[in-house]
């Protein structure tokens, strides 16, 4: 079934990534997003190992390193802001605490909608309001009142996946809340960050700030324990109380930095949570990225499972003919131990916060290899591919 239709929903990093492979492959892609266009900013994610190969397989390395933060690197800071520990970008060959290629989650969005839109249709401000797949095909009624079928349908739409609840069940049966809360948000650089980051830890809080491309601007990052985490993720203003109250006391830069919470541009706040599936896909229609396995993130890793399962969903799918079970199959079968890897990762580094306790870091490395290395990456030298976006 060559030039399958598939819908996509969601245009952060993992369905952009996705449209990018299947249209390569040979698929009419149609992407819908509920926002009105994409967000900016975020959090800064990272490209780590054998992510890095997939954006160079892409033909992106030169767009997502223009667009990192170059940051050179983090100091860990008591609260009179006494350099604790320092960790450089280099270390690790790149792939180390803070990665060679960092990106707001906003910027390597961009890249990859840039590298797409011309190929791909995007659908923003709308949404799947119905579907009902039958052995064919899958309809899909959009909440603007559109109706049109499908061949396969992928949920790309991030921890609350919406796709996720209409098609798998409530959220509550796959979101494991793993006790942590983190904020983000940009704000003024009065506080002479130039490519270092900073961050301040005690007692299971931490604040942070991070270089911005913009060097007027800092990136803002706070953190607190939480073992219930009942505000709405769309409630705002709830959100911005809430962190005011968990993180008042905390010293170091933190009241000044909460000083800007109300004229923040971008404002960000979510638990610190995993998506755990016995499968990710059910007939024609499946999920990626975070919406099927978010790993946190304290893992550092959730955008190499988004870029990597991208790449493996589609060679799967095109080297199985577009047969679903075949492609969806072959899809989680490659990527199921490299998410698992990165999840332990993830609870690992929320459980030390929370004890204080020094990892084993002999008995840690594989984990952390297999983390960042362990999937592979076919050529599907069988399945036409044309060339990469210039």
């Amino acid at each position: 079934m060559s030039g399958s239709k598939v819908l996509v929903a969601g245009a952060s990093i993992a369905g952009p990534a996705l449209a990018h492979w299947l249209c390569r492959r040979g698929a009419e892609v149609t992407v819908v997003e509920r926002a009105p266009g994409l967000r900016p900013g975020g959090q800064a994610v990272d490209a780590r190992g054998v992510a890095k190969e997939v954006i160079r397989r892409m033909g992106l390395d030169a767009a997502v390193r223009a667009a990192r933060t170059e940051t050179a690197g983090a100091h860990t800071v008591d609260a009179d802001g006494t350099v604790l520990e320092t960790f450089h970008a280099e270390d690790d060959g790149g792939d180390g605490y803070i990665a060679d290629i960092e990106i707001l989650r906003g910027d390597l969005s961009q890249v990859l909608y840039e590298d797409t839109r011309d190929g791909v249709q995007y659908l923003f401000g709308d949404r799947i309001a119905e579907l009902a797949q039958d052995p064919d095909g899958v309809d899909v009624t959009f909440a603007g009142g559109d109706r049109r079928r499908f061949d396969l349908v992928v949920g790309a739409d991030g921890l609350h996946s919406a796709l996720r609840a209409m098609v798998f069940g409530p959220r509550e049966r796959f979101v494991r809340h793993l006790g942590l809360v983190l904020a983000f948000y940009s704000v003024p650089n009065e506080f002479g960050i130039d490519r270092w980051m900073l961050d301040h830890q005690h007692e299971g809080r931490s604040a942070g700030l991070r270089p911005l491309k913009d060097p007027t601007r800092a990136m803002a990052m706070l953190s607190f324990p939480s073992d219930g985490f009942d505000v709405d993720h769309r409630d705002v203003e709830a959100q911005k109380r809430l962190l005011r109250e968990r993180m008042a006391g905390l010293g170091w830069q933190t009241p000044r930095i909460l000083a800007h919470l109300d004229d923040t541009p971008d404002f960000y706040l979510d638990q610190v949570a995993q998506v755990v599936m016995d499968r990710w896909s059910t007939g024609r229609v499946g999920l990626i990225g975070d919406a099927a396995c978010c790993s946190s993130p304290m893992s550092g890793g959730g955008t190499g499972l988004a870029l990597v399962g991208a790449y493996l969903l589609a060679g799967e799918l095109a080297a199985a003919g577009w047969d679903p079970e075949a492609g969806f199959a072959g899809y989680e079968t490659r990527m199921r131990p490299y998410v698992e890897a990165n999840q332990e990762i993830g609870r690992l580094h929320v459980h030390s916060r929370d004890t204080g306790a020094e990892p084993d870091m002999a008995a840690l490395m594989p984990l952390i290899e297999r983390a960042i290395n362990g999937v592979d990456l076919p050529d599907y030298a069988e399945v036409p591919l044309s060339p990469a976006a210039p």
